[in-house]
Order: C-alpha cells, then structure tokens, then sequence
C-alpha cells in the first residue's frame, strides 16, 4: 500500500543543505524505512522499500529466495526468507532456482522510530557523501602540498581543517621529531594519500614524505617548478638532515647553486618549514661513482672500488674525513647510501691500504700457486684489473695480448691453466656436494651405503632428511614405507630435543 507523505520535500531540503544528491538521500531513507520494516515483522526476513522519486510514496515488499526443493523431512536452512522452487512455481511456472520472489507488505507509517532511523542513517549517509565528495575535490591535489588549521589533537593524530568543510588526518608518525602544534596553529603539509574506511574517504597528510621536501623546492626555487631543474633523488632523516640530487640540461645552469639560493636564501626558507632540517643539495651525475662522491662532498675521498654484482662501492676517504664522511651515527653515509642506491662502505685512507695491500698480497698468492706463474706474471695481471681466476679464463684474448710482454703463446697457456683450475674446483665442489655430512652418517639405522645413495639425489645432511616426506623417501630409496618413517624420525630428534 503507498503512503502519501512529504517526502520529497525532505529530500530536497537535505539535499540543498548538505550539497548531497538527492539519489543520496532517497538511498537512505529507503535503508531507514526496511529497518522499520524489519522492528515490524522480524528481523529474520529479507525487505525492500520503493520510494517514488517524483511523489514521494513508497512501497514495501518482503523478498523471498527460491531454493531447490529439499530431501523429505528436512527443512529450509532459512525458513524465513527462503521459498522452494515447486512452492514458488504455483504462482510462476517459469521462475528458477536462484530468483526472488516479492510479497508487497503493507508499508510501516512514516513515524517517530522510522523518522529517528532515517535521521541517523541520513547523517551518516550525508556525512559520507560529503567525504566523498570534498576527497573527490582533492584528488588533484594529491602528491601537493596543502595548508589547513589544527582543528583538533588527538594522542595520535592532528585534524586539520581545509576549508571548504574538508577535513585531513594528519597522524603523529608522519610529523617530525619534536614538532608540536596546538588548535589554530597553520600547517602546511604533503597530500600523502586518500584512503576508503567505514567512515568514507580520509585524507591523510605527511611532513615526513620524501615530497614534502620536493614540493617545497618547487615552491621556493622557480626553476625546479617550471621543470629547468629536476630532482632526480631523495634521502631524508625528517626533521635531521636531508639530501636532494639535483640535474639541468640547461649546460649555462648551476643546479646546485640556483637551489641554494642567493646566501643561502631558498635553501634555508626550506630548513625553516622543516623545524630546522640540514638540507644537502647534490649535483646528479649519472656516472655512479662520480654521483657517489659528489654525495660524500665535502668528505675528500681518496679512492672508489665498485662491485656492480653486489651493489657496493668500498670508499676509502682521508683519516681526517672519516668521522665527516660517517656522520653522527652513520647518518651521512645512510642517506648518501639511499640517495645513490648503493650499499656504501666507508673507511680511512691507511685502512684502506692495508686493506688493498692485503687483497693484493692474497691475490698474487693465489695467481702464482694455482697458475704456476711467477710473480713478476701475477703482478702484470694484478696490475691489469685481474683479480679472479674467471677473468683469465674467459676475459677476451685480445686483452690479455695488450698486457706487455704476452704473445699468443703466452696467452693461450695462461687461459688453458686458468680452465684447468676451475674445472677442478667444480668437479670437487660437485663431489662434496654429493658426499654425505657426518650428521647423517650419524642418524640411527643409516649406513654408508643408503647415505651415499641419498647424497647423489642431493639429502647431504641430517636436517635435509628430516624434512622429507614418508612417500618421498621410499621413492628415492628401496626402504619401505615403515622403515622410511622411522628413519625420518630419527632424523627429527634433534629437533625435539632442542626444545625440550
């Protein structure tokens, strides 16, 4: 049955007051009126309400899901709002199992419990509608900076508020050390993220983001906003120190010098916003090394000794830069690490010779010994760039060749010593691999013989064998399942032993 009610002339006062659509509303009045529905008939049955948009009346019906017709005897899993499929086909032959069934209820009357009900969900819904919209609004903000007023703080976060009833979290582990602010206070932060909870869209803010101190460039430095400059990286200590890599294609341009701004002027307005962050402003180079050591800078760096299979540079700096080159705490070395991407390793000049006195001495031992070359030899090859019997091996012939006083002869009997040694490490190294650990030897009811069998299918080791299944061990092997299991438990009673 419809009832006439004023409906729509609440929906479209809300809606104009709240700048919510309509759609909005009339969605949450039709959630408030099934819950009426529900306190009516049962909260156990499934309901609908129609709400006509244009006048404003509305229809109830009760939903019913048709099921298989069950077993003799046994009953619906939910009688209340479920129908079988034969009783639903007396009114609808041609309806199927999986499609609903409406019964028209008469409609609740738009009351005080109904009116309350609506009036919360419409709150809600409003308040969510409103979130949406207001994050909608600053989704083109995103990865900018925005400026708001502490509203309000919390144990854990700071609300601020945008304007325009747009409202953003600003939680305390994304503000920077000793950084306190208090209702009124102007902040300006990064537009980190908007995320979707129960609540509706949040915006969420950071001090502490690597883009908030981009943003901050791009604010104070002209040519870093147009796109002259580009920062190319980021390392920060929040609120500690930083340092920004920098590059122009403008070859008239100094970078760094432009970010630093007439005494010091833009780079400083930048340290101020971040309660006094040192900023370090380095010039990107995209020879790495060359990048490294202008991150180091003002540490005098004596040598470089790249690994490019582990990402390491060794650095060796003069013993008066040291400590410099560190920082306290290993904070420069840190964020000149992150800002290169390479695992940095500092140490002083004299350490740094003993050290390569040292590698040097080790190397010459090994050329000479598995080579069988003098070390006058070794010394050229060192003096080369060699430093592995596999660089010999495979190294190009005609660099060997450049090396003074090689001839092919030479070179080819260097070659052929140096595949000599590695086939013989492999064929050792493959051996040993496939000869058991005195471990398993040591498990009980195994002997050399079983061992040896389950080393060639790679079980070298007392906890390889405690690992494998029952069913694996009787295939690799001719033991039965009872013998694999107890010899599987054998291997395990270490590991019962340990936590006992």
């Amino acid at each position: 049955m419809s009832k006439e009610i004023p409906l729509k002339m609440i929906v479209g006062t809300v809606s104009n007051e709240k700048d919510v659509p309509e759609e909005v509303i009339f969605e949450a009045l039709e959630a408030a009126l099934v819950s009426a529905t529900k306190k009516k008939y049962g909260a156990h049955i499934e309901a609908r309400v129609a709400i006509n948009r244009k006048t404003g009346t509305y229809d109830t019906f009760r939903i019913w899901h048709v099921v298989a017709d069950p077993a003799p005897n046994e009953p619906l899993e939910l009688p209340f709002s479920q129908i079988t499929l034969s009783a639903a086909q007396l009114d609808n032959p041609d309806i199927k199992v999986g499609d609903t069934v409406e019964e028209q209820l008469e409609s609740v009357e738009f009351g005080r419990i109904a009116a309350q009900t609506a009036k919360q969900v419409i709150i809600n819904e409003v308040r969510k509608a409103e979130r949406k919209k207001i994050a909608d609004d600053f989704k083109n903000k995103q990865s900018h900076l925005v400026n708001g007023v502490v509203k309000k703080v919390t144990r854990d976060t700071i609300i601020l508020d945008l304007g325009g009833n747009a409202e953003a979290l600003l939680r305390k582990d994304q503000t920077l050390p000793k950084e306190s602010f208090r209702p009124g206070d102007r902040v300006k932060a990064y537009l980190l993220e908007i995320i979707s909870d129960a609540r509706g869209p949040q915006i969420m803010l950071s001090r502490t983001h690597q883009g908030m101190l981009a943003e901050l460039f791009k604010i104070e430095v002209p040519e870093v906003g147009e796109g002259i400059i580009e920062i190319k990286a980021i390392a920060r200590d929040p609120g500690v120190r930083s340092k920004i890599a920098v590059k122009t294609n403008d070859g008239r341009m100094d970078p760094v010098g432009a970010c630093v701004g007439m005494r010091g002027a833009r780079v400083q307005a930048v340290s101020n916003e971040l309660g006094g962050e040192r900023v370090d402003i380095v010039l990107w180079d995209d020879n790495p090394a060359q990048f490294v050591m202008n991150a180091m800078s003002p540490a005098e760096i004596v040598s470089i000794v790249v690994d490019e299979e582990t990402n390491t540079m060794d650095i060796a700096v003069k013993d008066e830069f040291l400590s410099q080159a560190i920082g306290r705490g290993g904070q420069n070395i840190k964020l000149a690490s992150e800002l290169t991407g390479w695992t940095l390793n500092v140490i002083g000049a004299q350490e740094a010779q003993a050290k390569n006195e040292q590698e040097k001495s080790n190397l010459l031992k090994t050329f000479t010994e598995q080579l069988d070359i003098d070390n006058d030899v070794a010394d050229l090859l060192i003096a080369q760039g060699f430093s592995t019997i596999e660089e010999i091996a495979y190294v190009p012939m005609n660099e060997l060749l450049e090396i003074e006083g090689f001839d092919e002869e030479i070179v080819e009997a260097l070659r052929q010593r140096a595949k000599d040694v590695l086939l013989t490490q492999a064929i050792a190294s493959e051996e040993e691999a496939k000869s058991p650990a005195q471990d398993l030897l040591g498990v009980d009811g195994m002997n050399e013989k079983l061992a040896g069998s389950l080393a060639e299918k790679g079980i070298t080791t007392r906890d390889d064998l405690a690992e494998l299944a029952v069913e694996d061990l009787t295939e690799l092997t001719d033991l039965s399942a009872e013998q694999a299991a107890k010899l599987i438990m054998a291997a395990r009673a270490h590991w019962f032993a340990d936590e006992n």
